[in-house]
């Protein structure tokens, strides 16, 4: 087939005004799901489908599919997208890049009167992110049937906002049903989030499987107590029970490595007050490696630390895994569509393993996928100072376009 580029200029130039929405002082994005930032950027994206000829559908989820006819209209459809929603001190890059990559090759496909034997589809997946609404990729995890869509509806932000009130508030609660229906392909075009490709100076990540990820909501409880009066001997402080399984986290993602990591992201220590002893402390931990058997001896060590660390300072625990994602390998036939189209451009590449959650690991389950990784600045990622290069992202849309447009008329 012969190589068709892309318009990197407007594909560019899409990605800096949706930043805009929900643009930071520092040059990131703050565009949470399903808030007002959310819904403008949601419209804009629509708009601009609608624009390039497209049909939209939107699930009770809230996911949205524009829809490129095909040749063969009842022919399943070959997919692409990502998610809208940011980290609230996010980039212009993670999660939109794959969406308006999808966009991209609509329009692309438009300009150069090309028809596609089945329809083309760019899609948006609702709370990819899982920074409002834990746990992450919740939209797409509904459509694959990981979780029921009651559940998905129910998850609830910090101040106890339902994802299903979010999504009728912001007018995205579509009337289809979430799922049960075949994809011929999904591909999903992103940033690297880490420093190998940028490194190893490669343009292209042909991503062959994703990491397991294990989260965990844990809340200790003392007693808040005068920080004066109260003799250290008699203290039943849960920040520091809190602060003793913290470093311990770090230490079991130290012990597992190559590939392990281990995170705390989110503590919350109540009463909060400088002269107050802790009485109760909220934290989250997040686990990933791409192998199963060690994610469960990482699991089986953060329970044991948990339990010596609160039987020896007299606290009370609760403890839970709110997500497990296992590791994912992704489709062979539709990875060499992604190293077919990389080596027919030139452009150099090499296998890659994704370290971070993407709604392709869920869509996996009942589609073929694939993923395309293009580099982004010093690995940085969930973070304002996130950045990517024209060049190198319209090298990651040109790659998506043909192995979109192969699958499309196989």
């Amino acid at each position: 087939m012969q190589k068709t580029m892309i318009n990197q200029q407007r594909l560019w130039q899409s990605l800096m005004d949706m930043g805009e929405i929900g643009g930071t002082e520092k040059g990131g994005v703050c565009r949470l799901a399903l808030t007002d930032l959310d819904k403008q950027a949601r419209d804009l994206f629509v708009q601009w489908c609608k624009d390039a000829g497209c049909t939209i559908r939107i699930d009770k989820m809230g996911n949205i599919f524009a829809h490129r006819a095909g040749l063969d209209d009842s022919l399943p459809p070959v997919v692409m997208g990502s998610h809208l929603d940011t980290q609230p001190t996010g980039g212009k890059f993670d999660g939109i890049y794959g969406v308006l990559a999808g966009l991209e090759v609509i329009r692309t496909l438009n300009d150069k009167g090309m028809d596609t034997r089945a329809p083309i589809e760019a899609s948006v997946w609702t709370n990819e992110e899982g920074s409002r609404f834990p746990p992450a990729m919740v939209a797409s995890g509904v459509f694959a049937g990981v979780f029921e869509l009651d559940y998905g509806l129910s998850r609830a932000d910090l101040d106890g906002k339902t994802m299903g009130q979010e999504l009728e508030r912001i007018g995205y609660n579509g009337p289809d049903d979430v799922g049960g229906r075949p994809f011929k392909a999904f591909f999903e075009a992103h940033i690297e989030q880490g420093p190998i490709l940028e490194d190893e100076k490669k343009q292209i990540g042909v991503v062959t499987d994703a990491q397991g990820q294990r989260w965990y909501e844990i809340t200790l409880t003392g007693q808040e107590s005068h920080a004066g009066p109260t003799p250290m001997s008699r203290r039943r402080d849960a920040l520091v029970g809190a602060a003793r399984l913290i470093d311990q986290v770090n230490k079991i993602g130290l012990a597992h490595q190559p590939n392990a990591c281990a995170t705390v992201g989110l503590l919350q220590v109540f009463p909060n007050s400088r002269n107050v002893i802790p009485g109760q402390v909220f934290f989250t931990v997040d686990f990933r490696h791409p192998d199963a058997e060690v994610l469960a001896k990482m699991d089986q060590a953060l329970r044991e630390t948990a339990d010596s660390v609160t039987t020896e300072l007299g606290l009370e625990m609760a403890f839970e895994q709110i997500w497990y994602s296992p590791p994912v390998p992704f489709d062979t036939d539709c990875v060499a569509l992604v190293r077919q189209a990389a080596t027919d451009f030139g452009y150099s590449h090499r296998d890659i393993v994704s370290g971070a959650g993407h709604d392709a690991c869920y869509i996996s389950r009942v589609a073929p996928t694939a993923m395309v990784f293009v580099p982004c600045e010093n690995g940085i990622s969930h973070n304002e100072a996130e950045n990517a290069t024209p060049e190198d992202l319209a090298a990651g849309c040109n790659v998506l376009f043909q192995a979109v447009v192969e699958r499309a008329n196989s």
